[in-house]
C-alpha cells in the first residue's frame, strides 16, 4: 500500500494566473489601440499566450497580427 506524500496535492501542473483583456465579441482588434495591445504582451516583450488571454484562436490571430502591426510602424517595442 502506497502512502501519501505530506502537504501536495495531486500530479497535475500549476495553472498560470489568467490575463483579462476585456475584449467584447463585437470588438475591433486594431493595430493603433496600443493600451490594448500592451496588456497582451509580458514583461519580456513576448505576446502572452492563448491559454492565459483565453480568448479563441481565431481572436488570437488577430491579437498577434495587430502587435506585429503595430511593432513595425512603431507604436509598440520589439523588446520588453
Amino acid at each position: 500500500m502506497k502512502r501519501k506524500k505530506a502537504g501536495g496535492g495531486g500530479r497535475g501542473r500549476k495553472r498560470a494566473p489568467r490575463i483579462n483583456l476585456n475584449i467584447k465579441a463585437d470588438q475591433v482588434i486594431d493595430y493603433k489601440d496600443t493600451e490594448l495591445l500592451s496588456r497582451a504582451i509580458g514583461s519580456q516583450g513576448q505576446i502572452i499566450s492563448r491559454r492565459r488571454t483565453t480568448i479563441s484562436a481565431q481572436r488570437q490571430r488577430e491579437l498577434k497580427q495587430a502587435i506585429k502591426r503595430a511593432r513595425h510602424v512603431g507604436l509598440l517595442p520589439f523588446v520588453g
